[in-house]
């Protein structure tokens, strides 16, 4: 009796140990598509903040571009460019910059 026990106590722990083996063998296997889903959620998250700025962007250039057809900012772009309408005298001004630090607090 004492020799069957002690046979059932080895076939109990030695399933024991194989439970835990496989257990393990599991969790090696799951690890690989645990990071790479991992690794797929921050590139969404990255891809939506960049889609997030460049629709920004991109509604920033289409008020641009309305406004590119108008009169009022041709005349801007011109006077900025330097250009002057026909009568008009250009005048330019040397050091304007280091007087507005000197005199404006």
């Amino acid at each position: 009796m004492a020799r069957a026990r002690s046979r059932s106590r080895r076939s109990f722990t030695l399933l024991r140990w194989l439970g835990v083996a496989v257990i393990c063998a599991i969790a090696v296997a799951y690890v690989q598509p645990i990071r790479a889903y991992f690794d797929a959620k921050d590139d969404l998250a990255a891809h939506r903040s960049e889609r997030a700025g460049l629709l920004l962007k991109q509604a920033a250039l289409k008020r641009r571009l309305e406004l590119a057809g108008t009169d009022d900012f041709i005349v801007r772009e011109a006077r900025r460019l330097g250009f002057v309408r026909p009568g008009e005298r250009l005048f330019i001004v040397n050091g304007v910059e280091t007087w507005t630090k000197a005199h404006v607090p």
